[in-house]
């Protein structure tokens, strides 16, 4: 996915990940023998977080990473601010190389241009919530009335007005995760980067977070890469989704595409538990007016319900309750396609 300009906003390029002594030597055996994580780590006793990586994220974008712990997944997101050098490959931000950036280059690209949201927030205890937000704005030298009305202005979007001088020890779990997303959205960033940032809090806290969040970047366009071992979560939140192992891309698509088409057993695993209700489309499951009415009349327009091809299964099924006859698919006042009660036990089980 990429910006309105057509140019994505971050991207990764074959980036790899080698840790060790010998990661250069590890590199070119894995290229040239293809050799497994286990392999590497038994002849070269190096570890590879990140392998081969490419992925793009456009404007505005939610694209999340998934999987398992030890999968590479945090460890790939920490290239995008250099905070982890690559072994090889290269991370773009709006185009530009970051790994061609000079120490004071780097430190205003992290300082303007990215935010960092952590599962531990570390937030200073001796600081008030608003001197907390503020604190980006502070290293920038930024007056204290302006970032203080910046503050309060940004606390005021995460529903913490009134909290902006109590200190952390005295709010909840959920309202600390505020404040860290608070002082992520102080400076403004173009990008976000979320590592598990609602993992640890109870289950409705962390709906409601997830929530507030999903409204905040429908409203601001951040670009947000977000990262989760959660496939519910990576399902909610996600434009997109990134599924790895290893250090390795299994499978990159939404999340229609990721439930309804996994790309081998490993991704199959995860999607087994998913309800594909609120994630199957009518455009999949439905059969093409053209095809249908060479098998079967299609009944009258006026006698059947009617949907949109962007309906999900959930709409379908309510409209096809009590129903003898199909559900039509209308787009631009045109039938386009016919859903049956056949597929849509289709679409239930994960078949188009």
């Amino acid at each position: 996915m990429t910006d309105a300009a057509g140019n994505s906003v971050v991207e990764t390029r074959n980036v790899w990940k080698i840790f060790g002594e010998r990661a250069d030597a590890a590199l070119e055996a894995v290229r040239r023998d293809g050799l497994t994580k286990d392999e590497v780590l038994e002849k070269f006793d190096a570890v590879v977080g990140v392998r081969d990586v490419s992925i793009s994220a456009g404007e505005g974008e939610i694209f999340c990473i998934m999987g398992l712990s030890g999968s590479g997944k945090s460890t790939l997101v920490r290239h995008v601010n250099r905070l982890i050098e690559p072994t090889a490959g290269e991370i773009r931000i709006n185009g530009v190389n970051v790994g061609e950036l000079d120490a004071e280059e780097l430190r205003a690209m992290r300082a303007d241009k990215i935010g960092m949201v952590f599962q531990n927030m570390a937030l200073l205890p001796h600081r008030s919530v608003r001197d907390n937000v503020a604190f980006a704005l502070e290293l920038r030298n930024v007056d204290a009335f302006t970032r203080n009305g910046v503050a309060d202005r940004v606390i005021e979007l995460v529903s913490l007005t009134g909290y902006g001088d109590r200190y952390p020890t005295e709010l909840s779990g959920g309202m600390q995760q505020r404040v860290g997303l608070a002082r992520a959205l102080a400076a403004d960033p173009d990008i976000l980067l979320m590592d598990e940032p609602f993992s640890a809090l109870d289950p409705l806290i962390r709906r409601g977070l997830q929530d507030e969040f999903l409204e905040l970047s429908a409203s601001m366009k951040k670009t947000t890469l977000f990262i989760t071992h959660d496939l519910d979560e990576a399902i909610r939140m996600g434009s997109r989704i990134a599924i790895m192992k290893d250090g390795e891309i299994v499978q990159t698509g939404t999340p229609e595409e990721i439930v309804t088409c996994p790309a081998d057993d490993y991704v199959s695993d995860f999607v087994a538990g998913i309800s594909k209700l609120r994630l199957v489309y009518a455009h999949t499951v439905m059969e093409p007016v053209e095809k249908y009415s060479a098998n079967a009349e299609l009944p009258a327009l006026d006698a059947c319900p009617h949907a949109h091809p962007d309906d999900n299964l959930d709409t379908l099924i309510g409209l096809a309750v009590n129903q003898e006859h199909p559900v039509i698919i209308m787009s631009d006042g045109k039938p386009v396609g016919v859903v049956t009660k056949d597929d849509l036990l289709r679409g239930i089980q994960g078949e188009s």
